[in-house]
């Protein structure tokens, strides 16, 4: 691959990114509303706090590479975040609704790890030693909400499970 059809592909990829990335800055404020669990509205209030210096870093990148963050819409959040609205309306039980809501978070976990290292490893390629550290930064970040979001499932998960083998259990009795 030329030199200048990977950097289009990693000016193309930023912009996904950022459009991603400014897509959860609406979505997050939701999902901290709709959570029942203390610690997992906070977390995802963190995550919009992080979240906001992810976008700052990109357009940083996009200030150092010339060009306008502006112009992509990333159609792949926009189903990741619709996806979890869906869930939201369908009005779970709370413990439900948190394992949901974290299941729905990983999911954009996952796709944001991806993204931002496939752009880091094309900076890398294109010595972008200023964006590879910026990217390298917001992946790290990227990686510790997965697993803080694992440590909230092993207990949130139980719970939703304890609850509906509790509604079970009224189910049969009545």
């Amino acid at each position: 691959m030329k030199a200048n059809s990977l950097k289009r592909l990693y000016v193309d990829e930023l912009k996904d990114l950022y459009s991603a990335e400014t897509q959860l800055v609406e979505a997050l404020p939701k999902m901290a509303k709709a959570a029942t669990a203390a610690d997992l509205r906070t977390g995802f209030e963190q995550h919009l706090v992080q979240t906001r210096e992810h976008v700052a870093r990109l357009e940083q990148i996009f200030k150092a590479l010339g060009e306008s963050p502006k112009g992509k819409k990333c159609k792949g959040m926009e189903g990741l975040i619709e996806e979890g609205e869906e869930m939201i309306k369908e009005d779970p039980g709370a413990e439900e609704l948190d394992a949901g809501l974290i299941a729905a978070a990983q999911r954009v976990e996952h796709y944001e790890i991806a993204g931002y290292g496939c752009v880091r490893t094309y900076a890398n390629l294109l010595d972008e030693r200023e964006a590879v550290s910026l990217l390298e930064e917001t992946l790290n970040e990227e990686k510790e909400t997965d697993s803080r979001l694992t440590g909230l499932a092993e207990n949130i998960n139980v719970e939703a499970k304890d609850a509906g083998d509790a509604g079970k259990g009224r189910k049969a009795s009545a």
